[in-house]
């Protein structure tokens, strides 16, 4: 069974995991989940004084790894959590946060010089407007970052595993966490999201993985049409 995406129902999973959702995934990720950030966002090659949009921006993690590395450059967070955005706000007080939606961003064609989104294309329903709308909004040889779980072996299994420990010791609601052990595991593999990426115009620049594959990276360049 496909795992719900409707639009309120993770929208509302979020405001409700908000509060411990950084702790959670130091703890779930053994901390390496800032230090793969870190590492995709250095290999993105920011050039100062860019235009960035970070989708599904979260509690901040990713704008604020952004703002130490290119802190010259103009940042716009935007997300569909109230919550979270008022924990990215805290995290990175100088810079602009937004409510809004990744399938009908309200910005201009060829605007930005990077866009990146980490952990978050996973939970969208229509994930193929998304792209598309990142593809719009995106300078042409922009470059766009997506960061997520990877491949489906047997060490993706092990997260799960871990993830179901975690939740029962701190006495977390298991019906959140379960859905991010579903989305995981029904998300395409790197090679099928490329594929998908390149359709809608971009190339491939740069792809990483981590933890024998079980987080990805890939930075893709947009082309014209």
């Amino acid at each position: 069974m496909s795992v719900d995406k409707n639009p309120k129902k993770i929208t509302k999973m979020f405001d409700e995991i908000s509060s411990y959702y950084d702790k959670m995934n130091n703890l779930i990720s053994l901390g390496t989940h800032c230090l793969i950030k870190k590492i995709a966002l250095e290999n993105l090659a920011i050039k100062p004084y860019s235009n960035i949009l970070d989708l599904c921006c979260g509690t901040g993690d990713f704008t604020k790894i952004i703002n130490k590395i290119a802190p010259k450059s103009k940042i716009i967070g935007l997300d569909s959590s109230v919550e979270m955005l008022k924990l990215a706000k805290i995290k990175n007080p100088q810079k602009v946060f937004m409510y809004g939606d990744c399938t009908n961003l309200p910005f201009k064609e060829n605007e930005f010089d990077y866009i990146t989104i980490g952990f978050g294309l996973r939970n969208v329903k229509n994930r193929q407007k998304a792209i598309s709308e990142i593809y719009r909004t995106l300078k042409t040889d922009g470059k766009f970052l997506h960061l997520d779980f990877g491949n489906h072996k047997f060490p993706s299994k092990i997260f799960d595993y871990i993830v179901k420990f975690m939740v029962k010791i701190h006495g977390l609601k298991f019906e959140n966490y379960q859905y991010l052990i579903k989305s995981k595991n029904e998300y395409p593999e790197p090679n099928g999201l490329i594929k998908e990426f390149e359709n809608e115009g971009f190339k491939l620049i740069k792809r990483k993985d981590f933890l024998f594959g079980v987080v990805s990276y890939q930075i893709l360049q947009k082309q014209l049409k």
